[in-house]
């Protein structure tokens, strides 16, 4: 197969796309990927997709019937090779995107390639009609502005940018060479960010003692405006970061944290892959109950790395791990469905906020999970061992050798280290809805450390149970802690809260709310075009927490030395 990129009126946003494949029957299915690994969700691509034509090798157009959404069957009965070609809309900027502008084509291949499975496993060739001046950023890139892949696999898995504003620099580990890539506004601090760079790297390959790859890349992707994202891919990843000019500055720990993180994937999901996923189907749904494993441990690890590496500072990584707690002691959903359960809903409303109450994050549970079981490791083999080690055989044993990790597979691997049963942690925590909070102060107390909590600095989460944020010029009701004052009150989600006892309020609530803290409350909210009166009942009982982990005051001596081998 191969694929043509073009530029012909940039500003508009179209890339177009030609396809050449040979056809030796008399029928020909073209798909274009439903969803992009990495985003666990229908991505819909084909409504970007318009002016689609095919023609045979003498020109002649072919008829072609589109069966479902990203699916289109041409007859070829008449053609021994065709050529699609189609225009892609690339107006959308963010880590697994296509864009195009006046100063730079991004093309995410999973977003825009169509493939067929006579021709999947090809090799592949795409050529790049793009400015002489524009360099060429791509994991698979060849001379003459031209890209390979072995098959289509990899090449929905490279994604490449064509601009003319690059930045590169480059570190070589155990001889693979690792590329950092900005584009965009920005002004690196190349010294700094190698040094970073290199010293989380390089613990990485000693938890695993090899990379899965000759070369890696860091696409960097610097935007003026608001920005965090990363995705992971087998031999690079793509990270949107901005404002430009709090790279270096407020944002330098984001950047770490991501890079980290999309590096770990590497071994975790890009070579350690759930079964259901193996080998991706980018047809359709592949759903999986290991979310809590692929991003989970990734999120735990990725943090972890930068602290063991020197990175960041223990304090650096309290300030981490913090944000897990609170992400998860904030959401009741953990009372209702479980991280597994959860996982397999990504594909229905994964990455949306969903209903209240209903599901948890693969993220954060995964992660204090990812802990909970690292700590049970060392405590099981007397420090002698961590989650490291099991990370580490399901590389050499499954991802090396291209098999899909099971729950089974996971939890064997585990008691095969440990040499106890794990069932306690699959069958409550995983796959249940067992509260967190005493597990994770058992394993935090192991390590000499603290599990602390007070309330809510903001007054009406603290005290009403009800979280509030400007939307619009308009304080709304974000979140509501069940069973709290404002929930029984008949406080509702939406709800603008526009004055208490009688005075207006102006961004102003919570000074409002102490002003009248021995009084009783009253509340005026607009609902929907009406106005509502909530008269909030007194009780001596505060509701949101803030939690943090700090040092044990007088950590035992068996603590401290458990604090130490974690570190390692």
């Amino acid at each position: 197969m191969k694929y043509t990129f073009a530029i012909d009126a940039p500003h508009q946003q179209f890339v177009s796309i030609r396809l050449e494949v040979s056809s030796p029957n008399d029928m020909l299915e073209l798909q274009l990927p439903a969803w992009r690994p990495g985003r666990y969700e229908l991505g819909n691509f084909a409504k970007n997709v318009k002016s689609f034509c095919v023609y045979n090798e003498t020109g002649k157009l072919l008829p072609f019937t589109k069966t479902i959404k990203d699916k289109w069957v041409v007859d070829t009965s008449e053609a021994s090779s065709v050529k699609v070609s189609y225009k892609y809309y690339a107006a959308e900027l963010n880590a697994g995107s296509t864009y195009l502008d006046a100063t730079q084509l991004y093309v995410n291949p999973v977003n825009c390639c169509l493939y067929s499975l006579e021709n999947y496993t090809d090799e592949i060739n795409v050529q790049l009609d793009v400015p002489e001046n524009w360099q060429i950023a791509s994991p698979i890139l060849q001379e003459n502005r031209q890209l390979r892949a072995r098959n289509f696999d990899q090449l929905a898995d490279s994604p490449f940018i064509c601009s003319a504003g690059l930045q590169h620099a480059s570190y070589e580990m155990k001889n693979v060479m690792f590329h950092v890539w900005f584009n965009g506004l920005i002004y690196p601090d190349w010294r700094r960010l190698l040094k970073d760079f290199q010293a989380f790297t390089e613990k990485q390959l000693e938890k695993f003692l090899e990379f899965p790859c000759s070369e890696y890349h860091f696409l960097i992707q610097i935007l003026p405006y608001q920005a965090y994202h990363g995705v992971e891919h087998e031999q690079c990843t793509v990270i949107t970061l901005g404002p430009s000019y709090d790279v270096f500055g407020r944002l330098y720990k984001e950047l770490l944290g991501v890079s980290s993180h999309e590096l770990y994937h590497t071994w975790n999901v890009k070579s350690i892959r759930p079964i259901e996923m193996m080998p991706y189907d980018f047809s359709k749904e592949n759903y999986s109950k290991m979310g809590y494993l692929a991003e989970g441990v990734t999120t735990y690890m990725g943090d972890l790395m930068l602290l063991k590496s020197g990175v960041f500072t223990l304090d650096q990584y309290f300030t981490e791990f913090n944000t897990q707690l609170q992400r998860h002691f904030d959401n009741f959903g953990r009372f209702n469905y479980s991280v597994a359960e959860s996982s397999f809903d990504t594909w229905l409303d994964g990455y949306t906020p969903g209903i209240p109450g209903r599901k948890v994050s693969i993220y954060t549970e995964g992660c204090l999970l990812a802990f909970v079981t690292d700590v049970s490791i060392m405590r099981a083999t007397g420090n002698k061992r961590k989650l490291d080690e099991v990370m580490r055989s399901l590389y050499n044993n499954y991802g090396k050798k291209g098999i899909g990790v099971s729950e089974g597979v996971y939890k064997a691997e585990i008691e095969n280290v440990t040499g106890t049963s794990m069932d306690w942690l699959f069958d409550q925590y995983i796959n249940g809805t067992k509260a967190f909070e005493g597990v994770l102060t058992d394993c935090l107390d192991y390590l000499g450390l603290e599990l602390m909590n007070e309330p809510s600095e903001d007054y009406g989460a603290a005290h009403l149970g009800v979280k509030t944020a400007v939307v619009n010029n308009q304080l709304k009701a974000m979140a509501i802690f069940p069973g709290s004052p404002f929930d029984v009150a008949g406080g509702m989600l939406d709800d603008e809260i526009i004055a208490v006892n009688e005075v207006k309020i102006n961004n102003d609530l919570n000074q409002w709310l102490s002003f009248f803290e021995n009084d009783t409350k009253k509340l005026i909210v607009q609902r929907k075009g009406k106005i509502v009166e909530l008269f909030i009942p007194e009780v001596s009982r505060t509701f949101y927490q803030r939690y943090w982990i700090k040092m044990a005051d007088e950590p035992y001596k068996l603590q401290r030395n458990a604090l130490g081998q974690w570190l390692k």
